[in-house]
């Protein structure tokens, strides 16, 4: 079985596409092999020659299914099913286009998109995590992320926050790290509190990929500030108890929105102490998605 994936070159697409195909390779017998195709690699003007042809040179071998995330890969993955009729086109998120044109549509909740035939509502963007059991008892994990489009940092509120973790959890083993998107000066400012002593810290310019999924494996607890919610939703995946540093808000939307109800399901909670975080809930969505699929 072939899955070919439409790529924008965007990691937190790819993240998605590859979730997918993980949770695909686990439920079936079937071997699965995964193909990335740039969207640089397929301009539209050769899709719609290779649709009269009923065949195209930039894929090694016809797809079962054909994967796309993020708007400009949207066209390309219904003009590939075109071309290979026989294949499934899935794409990862809401489109710009009708519904209908795609054989399945994973869309998260919060977009508000009631579920159908060939709709599958998520909890969050789906993501190649999974709990792997290897929680460490009073290990926790802060990660922090940055200004958004719907955020700005507050270092004053996010310094605090992470004051409140260190006190009411001294018997805990404490790793922070930071993102692309946190502040330069942030870490320097954070070594100069008295409580920073507490604290192992990895600026993310010195950890390597993949380095922050193994250590939410490990970690019993992950606090996350509230701009960075693929990582709520990773968290929650890796089986971890998950609590939210607030940062200011510039806006109300759907995606804080999606925050807000996490916390109102008891998913996540504000709370600064690991006694008082909810239970770790079992998130699975990639492989419910991959049921559907299969």
């Amino acid at each position: 079985m072939h899955i070919v994936y439409v790529s924008d070159g965007k990691a937190g697409h790819r993240s998605q596409a590859l979730g997918l195909f993980k949770a695909m390779q686990k439920q079936t017998h079937i071997a699965l092999t995964f193909e990335e195709i740039s969207i640089d690699h397929l301009p539209l003007l050769s899709l719609l020659a290779a649709y009269k042809k009923q065949k195209l040179a930039a894929v090694s071998q016809p797809p079962d299914y054909i994967v796309g995330v993020g708007s400009h890969t949207q066209f390309r993955v219904f003009l590939m099913g075109k071309v290979f009729p026989c294949a499934k086109t899935v794409i990862l998120m809401k489109p710009n286009f009708p519904l209908s044109w795609f054989d399945h549509v994973v869309i998260p909740e919060h977009d508000g998109v009631p579920e159908r035939a060939n709709v599958i509502v998520t909890q969050g963007v789906l993501n190649p995590i999974e709990n792997e059991q290897r929680h460490m008892p009073n290990r926790i994990l802060i990660a922090l992320g940055g200004s958004s489009k719907r955020h700005v940092w507050n270092a004053d509120k996010v310094l605090s926050a992470i004051e409140l973790i260190v006190q009411q959890n001294m018997q805990c083993e404490i790793i922070l790290t930071s993102s692309r998107r946190t502040p330069a000066d942030f870490l320097a400012t954070l070594a100069q509190q008295s409580f920073a002593s507490q604290l192992k810290i990895f600026p993310v310019e010195e950890t390597p990929q993949g380095w922050i999924f193994e250590e939410m494996q490990k970690a019993e607890a992950v606090w996350v500030t509230e701009d960075s919610v693929s990582m709520i939703y990773e968290a929650l995946t890796a089986g971890c108890q998950v609590g939210v540093i607030e940062i200011d808000r510039l806006k109300q939307d759907r995606i804080t929105n999606s925050v807000d109800l996490l916390v109102q399901q008891k998913r996540l909670s504000l709370a600064t102490s690991l006694l008082h975080l909810p239970k770790a809930s079992a998130l699975q969505e990639a492989d419910r998605v991959a049921a559907v699929l299969l």
